[in-house]
This record gives C-alpha cells, structure tokens and sequence, in this order.
C-alpha cells in the first residue's frame, strides 16, 4: 500500500482501472466451473451491480463534485453537477443508439443500436460484448477522474473513497464478467472463447480511467464537470440496463434485495473507510 500511495495519481489510476478488469477476468473464469447460472443468481448479481453504482454515483462523484465546485461556484456550485449529470446521461444515450449491442437474455432479433445491417452482420456474442463495454466505459472514467481529483485537492479521506470506489467497481464486475460469459458458453461456444469475450469486455476501463485522469489532472476546471459526467453515465446503465434485466424474469424481490445489498457494501466503502 506505501508503494501504491507514492505513486502519480496517473499511474494510481491506471492501476484502478486494472484492478476492476482483474475483478472482470476473476468473474469470467467461473465458465471453467459452470457452463449454466440460473436466472435467479444472474438477477441478483445484476441487481448487487445497480447498487453498486448508485452509492458510486452519489458518495464517490456527484457529492465531490459539488464540494470541488464551490471554490468557483458559491452557492451555484450545484451547475457544474447538472451539467455534467446532463451530459453524461445524453453521451450514454447517444453511445447506446449508434453502437449494436444486445442484452442479457434476448434473442439477436432483439438487438439495438446502428443500423439493422451491422446488426445482422454481428454475431450474437459480438452483441452481447458491445452491450456490456459500453456500459464499462463510464465505470473506468470514474475510476480515473477521483484518482485524478487527487492531484488538486489530495486528502487520506479522498484517497481511501478514490480506492473504495476502484473496490467497489471491482466487486461489481466480478458478477458482471459472470454475466456475460455463461450465457455466451450456453450458447455453445467453448469455455475459453467466453472466458476471452467475457474478460475483454473491461478491457476499456484501465484506459478509459487513464483517460480520465490525464483530462482531470491537466485540466483541473473541468474536475466538477468530469465527476458528474461519469456519474450521468453510470445512472443511465443502471436504468436503462441493470435494473430492467434484474426486474423481468419473476425475480424482482431477489433482484432488489440485491440492489440493495450493493448499495450497501458501496456505502460503507465510501462513508465508512473515507
């Protein structure tokens, strides 16, 4: 941990990012074990992962948002939190019309996004692979700007709450990677073709978190904004995705008593230990 603390907050960051895709490669290797998960489990974990990110967007991005905001903002230091909440929000909406991807448990002719084309020309497993790392983007991003965040205003709490945040994206993820490669391996592919799709699909967190470290860091006025940004994106999976998954296959009571659950753990990471 001294050797990790010594570190540039770029560097910090990058290693967050590799942590949750670590946590994604851990919960894809479950199709070495299992070649089926019942939906039961599967919308718990998808509930466990909504809360997840929604103590994440709150304790870990909107609220130091405002709080790094105010030097600038006064009283108005809540504009740089709806903006960015506005348009993270829009850029994930945007993300989801023009990439084809395909959810958990549908069938392909029930894919979405681009055009009916490209759809058509993808398999079902490239399909459900684009579905999961578009929603892994803002999870990296967020990673990456609290780490940066550090770089301006450090404090142990506000180190102890960037790692909380890296954790507890990385618990998420290990359901998350699950997710993705039973249903793929259900499918008929080999264990190892949905052990490699379900691992690669966080493959863009550690760059996405570098990324947004570099922007934070170098560009400091855009901290508040870049905060919220990942916030906005990380509440739209959760509601256009997560949470709709977890809710229609007769699980809804499970299903949210894992939500909660994870909101739970995300709290005490964040409040408690920061």
């Amino acid at each position: 941990m001294a050797w990790f603390t010594e570190q540039s907050v770029v560097l910090q960051a990058l290693l967050g990012g590799l942590f949750t895709w670590f946590c994604t490669i851990l919960g894809s290797a479950i199709v070495f074990f299992f070649k089926t998960v019942s939906r039961r489990l599967l919308d718990t974990m998808l509930g466990f992962a909504a809360g997840v990110m929604i103590a994440a967007s709150f304790w870990s991005l909107l609220a130091p948002s405002i709080e790094y905001a105010e030097a600038s903002y006064g009283s108005l230091a809540w504009i740089p939190a709806a903006v960015g909440f506005a348009v993270g929000g829009i850029f994930l909406r945007l993300v989801d019309a023009w990439v084809p991807h395909l959810h958990l448990g549908r069938d392909k002719e029930q894919a979405e996004g681009g055009d009916e084309k490209n759809r058509k020309n993808l398999s079902k497993t490239a399909l459900l692979f684009l579905a999961i790392t578009i929603h892994n983007i803002p999870e990296g991003l967020a990673v990456g700007v609290t780490f940066g965040a550090l770089a301006s205003n450090y404090s142990p709490a506000a180190f102890v709450g960037a790692l909380g945040l890296a954790v507890g994206i990385g618990l998420q993820n290990i359901p998350e990677g699950a997710a993705l490669a039973i249903p793929i391996r259900t499918d008929g592919a080999s264990r190892w073709k949905a052990f490699y799709w379900g691992s690669m699909s966080a493959i863009v967190e550690p760059i996405a978190a570098l990324l947004g470290a570099v922007a934070v860091t170098y560009m400091t006025p855009i901290l508040p904004y870049a905060l919220s940004f990942a916030a906005g994106a990380m509440i739209f999976v959760v509601v256009e995705e997560l949470i709709p998954e977890s809710q229609t296959n007769g699980n809804t009571d499970i299903a949210t008593l894992g939500l909660m659950a994870g909101f739970i753990i995300m709290m005490v990471l964040e409040v408690a230990l920061g």
